[in-house]
């Protein structure tokens, strides 16, 4: 426990090293020191949820409330705790990588799926005698993380990657233990590839995991891997590259090994406005698609928005964070490993925005402000 403990901590301070660097971030912990916080007129927005986005959420709304009159305090607390907590009223937003499902969606009826960026997850591991990165396939790695492969010289592994020299060790899987919306991009992508994998695990946010041990938050599970030799895990894209963690060429649709990166992440994302339609809720998965370009592990992460929000004060603040954001917010977040949307999808959820209404008589927000 505490050496899980020690690697959150080293991710949490990278974060803060890596923003304060670039001139315009924040240290995780600024969120709550936006602007005049406190001050007379300062509009204070609570939210928790996905740890996915955590980096670029930190970063947007320091930034946002340092030149605005709105605190926002954003718990990374994973995305079943996030969808709860807005489902409970006790956040103004909640924030989540996995859509909410017909179950939860009854006891938050119109609860809005507002896509924020796209995002990798990564197949992370820790081998430091092997420099080449390591070429996975779908059926691979999910029998590695159903305990089917338990060595890393593995014939099935050796044979993705010849010439490389495996080491003679056990593999340590490494999964998450809270309810995690990367959790679920990462086994709807294991079920979209592996008949065995959908048929005796399957998809969610929590699993039944059959082996390796549990970490909570993406920073639980990347300071798992790095401080654990022959560990394996999954982990949003950011948190990989601040972390120095390896990761693995994943073999797309097209037969392509392809490394997660931002470009990689937006070729995943190709078209996806067409299939939307003209009135999209956005609950879409984008995993294994179509592009000898995409990477294979993508997805887009959501703000979870009340259809109607009583206070137009602070319906009118969340919609114009969210629209700065997604306008002003692109350098950012390549700079953090993440992937605009695409514009014709930016402007799909703007168009969504608009229908958002508060105080007594419902009126639309954008007639409130």
């Amino acid at each position: 426990m505490t050496r899980t403990r020690t690697g959150a901590l080293s991710l949490v301070l990278a974060f803060g090293l890596a923003a304060c660097g670039d001139g315009g971030g924040a240290t995780p912990g600024a969120m709550a020191k936006g602007g005049d916080a406190g001050g007379a007129g300062t509009v204070a927005l609570t939210g928790a949820g996905a740890t996915f986005p955590y980096p670029i959420y930190s970063t947007w709304f320091d930034t946002y409330g340092r030149e605005h009159p709105v605190r926002i305090t954003y718990g990374s607390i994973g995305s079943g705790g996030g969808i709860r907590q807005v489902t409970e009223g006790t956040v103004d937003f909640g924030a989540s990588d996995a859509p909410m499902n017909e179950e939860e969606l009854s006891k938050a009826p119109g609860m809005m799926h507002i896509p924020t960026v796209l995002g990798a997850v990564t197949v992370a591991y820790n081998l430091p005698g092997v420099q080449q990165p390591l070429n996975l396939t779908g059926e691979v790695l999910a029998d590695v993380f159903r305990g089917a492969i338990t060595r890393w010289d593995d014939p099935r592994i050796a044979q993705l990657n010849p010439g490389v020299a495996l080491p003679a060790r056990d593999v340590l899987v490494v999964y998450r233990t809270d309810g995690s919306g990367t959790t679920y991009v990462f086994t709807d992508y294991l079920s979209a590839v592996s008949p065995t994998w959908k048929q005796r695990v399957g998809t969610g946010k929590s699993v039944q995991w059959p082996t390796g041990l549990g970490a909570k938050g993406n920073e639980g599970v990347a300071g798992q891997v790095r401080q654990t030799e022959g560990a394996i895990g999954y982990v949003e894209l950011a948190y990989a590259r601040q972390t120095s963690l390896q990761t693995a060429a994943v073999q797309n649709r097209a037969g392509q090994f392809v490394q997660p990166s931002v470009e990689a992440t937006s070729a995943a994302a190709e078209g996806i406005a067409q299939q939307l339609g003209a009135d999209p809720d956005f609950r879409v998965s984008i995993v294994n698609p179509e592009g000898a370009q995409a990477y294979p592990i993508a997805s887009w992460t959501y703000l979870l928005v009340p259809p109607h929000v009583e206070d137009c004060a602070k319906a009118g603040a969340l919609v114009d964070v969210v629209r700065w954001s997604l306008t002003q917010g692109d350098e950012a977040a390549r700079r953090l490993h993440y992937a605009p949307l695409p514009e014709a999808v930016e402007t799909q959820v703007m168009r969504k925005l608009g229908t958002l209404t508060c105080g007594p008589d419902r009126q639309p927000v954008a007639a409130a402000s």
